[in-house]
């Protein structure tokens, strides 16, 4: 049997001072120590920790979905001061879930030039084998005498070349009028994965599905990047064309890997779970891998990984938002944490689909956006994989709410969901349809409760309405009907200055249990006579699910503002359209006792055809010729 050196995961060395995510994402220094980045690495002065959320090993992890159990450490480093004696020490640590901090590993090691291999004048090579340990998480620290230059480094583990298994991977991102991100991220691509001299180079291919039709083809498309003109379908039709022409081509792809257009990546992600599929093992080989999205505006925090859906129809992380990996702690958690649960669905900023499973269970369903990953994910009932390093970044949700997306689409899909995979009770969701349509009425938000009922009013056609339905044409429809906020002071005077807490908006990280339920109590302002009512305006968060402070709960006037206070609608009570929506909502539960079954039936029947090659061609308006 023959065994070679497989390379599970490289050490990020920043390539400016202003890295993605900051210093502490890759590298340490201790207060007397110094991290410079230079042409060929990073030069380092002192004590480094590069215990880090890039650069940790996740023993565990690998040891779970790979089966190896020894990991080894290749360094290059350059210095012309290194002698016989040395010039810096490597100690390794490892840590676990329920330790208070890393725990050294054996005594630390003096690098020297008795133990490297010198392939090129001044730069020596090091493979160290890490001490046996069943922490969860291993990394290492340096110790450097004087001036060292960290040029390159990873870890690798010994494996029969039959272990590795073939991988193609086929990179698809869809785009739609955000050249400013994706041109980037194409240069990117080129530059750090097609012209590296990594076995990833060769196994790679990039999609580019342009729903804008804007990129210039012929400019931007060679032999490794594929720039395919599509129509505004969304992002459910723009990954199902994306899937297609994986499927159709003659390359062999084993994996497709969904990524959204307006992020930003380091190509370790890329190298990083491509290395993972080439050592997955067991079950695992029909996983699929799932990269965390990290917080654009606070670039060290972890927004979400893996998440599911619970039985009354909310989507849920798997873990907390507030995952910090700066620091250890957390990283170490990240690992522990087990994402394999039910009604589990990674989000398409960063997931990894084996062909198997699109072959399994087909396409997208024409969801247009919102819920289109989340239906997929359930359907083809996935095992992820995690791991730190395989990340985005994305801008933040906290504070962005469109009721024609939030609320349309999230009701309209979600019961297209509950029809087709019965993740959730319909009952219980529509009780969440109600009180939804509710808290709007309470803030006066009479469109955005509107739009609550067009998603049901919409669900309830059935599926043939969803088949035919131009999705682009919908959006601009229902996106009339979201409210505009406007500059402070661009509202008359007695509106400009009002002043709000954050705490009593709608932003989760700042909201208590006990706010939350003063928000769910019955309490609607247009029970109430004009008598008891006031002109004077007050402010609430312009999403519908402010906490009301006692303030806002007798006023016919309110400031619908955005979380930074700079923008605003004023809203005025309108008792004859709080009864208008009261009425439809009745009208549509109605439909929906009498008629819930037989659409419920009639969206599981139709899926099949709603997720094929065949459905997806006649909606994109393609031929084989152009489906590849």
């Amino acid at each position: 049997m023959n065994y070679v050196n497989h390379t599970l995961s490289n050490i990020v060395l920043p390539k400016n001072d202003d890295p993605l995510g900051g210093w502490d994402l890759y590298i340490k220094p201790d207060r007397d120590a110094s991290c410079t980045s230079v042409d060929d690495g990073v030069a380092l002065q002192g004590s480094v920790d590069l215990f880090t959320y890039f650069n940790a090993c996740s023993l565990a992890k690998w040891t779970k979905y790979t089966g190896i159990q020894r990991v080894h450490l290749h360094l290059e480093l350059a210095d012309s001061n290194i002698n016989s004696e040395y010039s810096c020490t490597i100690q390794f640590f490892g840590r676990s879930y329920l330790d208070s901090r890393a725990q050294p590993l054996a005594s630390g090691i003096r690098l020297n030039r008795s133990m490297a291999i010198e392939r090129e004048e001044g730069v020596l090579e090091f493979d160290l084998l890490i001490p046996e340990t069943k922490h969860e998480v291993v990394g290492f620290s340096l110790d450097v005498r004087g001036s060292v230059t960290l040029k390159k480094a990873h870890y690798y583990a010994r494996v029969a070349e039959e272990q590795i298994n073939p991988v193609k991977l086929a990179l698809c991102t869809t785009t739609f009028l955000k050249e400013d991100y994706i041109v980037p991220n194409i240069e990117l691509v080129k530059k750090e994965i097609l012209a590296s001299d990594e076995a990833i180079a060769q196994n790679f291919h990039m999609f580019v599905v342009d729903n804008g039709r804007t990129l210039d083809v012929g400019a931007l498309s060679d032999d490794g990047v594929t720039i395919v003109p599509n129509a505004n379908v969304g992002g459910a039709g723009g990954f199902a064309r994306g899937m297609m022409e994986a499927l159709g081509s003659d390359a062999g792809f084993t994996h497709v890997l969904l990524m959204d257009d307006d992020v930003s990546i380091s190509t370790e992600s890329l190298k990083r779970t491509f290395n993972l599929l080439s050592l997955a093992a067991g079950s695992y080989k029909n996983a699929f891998i799932n990269g965390a999205m990290l917080i654009a505006e606070e670039p060290n925090r972890q927004f979400e990984d893996v998440s599911y859906v619970t039985s009354t129809g909310v989507y849920r992380k798997v873990k907390s938002t507030k995952y910090y990996v700066d620091q250890q702690r957390y990283i170490v958690r990240n690992e522990h944490i087990d994402v394999e649960v039910p009604n589990a669905y990674g989000a398409w900023w960063f997931s990894c689909i084996p062909i198997s499973a699109i072959e399994r269970v087909g396409l997208p369903m024409p969801l247009f956006v919102r819920g289109d990953d989340v239906e997929f994910g359930i359907r083809a009932q996935a095992t992820y994989m995690t791991m730190n390093g395989i990340c985005v970044w994305h801008d933040g949700f906290t504070g962005r709410f469109r009721a024609s997306v939030d609320g349309y689409q999230y009701v309209r899909n979600l019961l297209i969901m509950i029809a087709t995979s019965g993740c959730a009770s319909d009952k219980t969701f529509m009780m969440r349809v109600e009180r939804g349509v509710r808290l709007q009425l309470k803030a006066m938000a009479y469109d955005a409760a509107d739009l609550y009922l067009d998603g049901l009013e919409d669900y309830l056609k059935g599926p043939d309405f969803l088949a035919s339905l131009d999705g682009e044409k919908v959006m601009k429809e229902k996106g009339q009907k979201n409210e505009k906020l406007l500059p402070l002071e661009e509202l008359e005077p007695q509106y400009r200055n009002i002043k709000y807490s954050k705490r009593l908006l709608g932003e989760e990280s700042v909201i208590d249990i006990p706010l939350k339920l003063v928000r769910s109590l019955p309490y609607d302002r247009h029970l109430l006579p004009d008598s008891l009512l006031r002109d004077t305006p007050e402010v609430v968060f312009y999403s519908g699910l402010s906490v009301f402070s006692p303030r806002t709960t007798a006023t016919k006037t309110l400031v619908a503002m955005d979380l930074d206070g700079q923008h605003a609608a004023v809203r005025h009570m309108d008792r004859a359209r709080h009864r208008q929506v009261l009425d439809r909502m009745q009208r549509l539960k109605e439909d929906w006792k009498q008629r819930g079954d037989e659409v419920r039936q009639a969206y599981k029947d139709a899926q099949p055809y709603l997720t094929s090659v065949e459905f997806w061609k006649k909606h994109l308006g393609i031929d084989d010729a152009s489906a590849r």
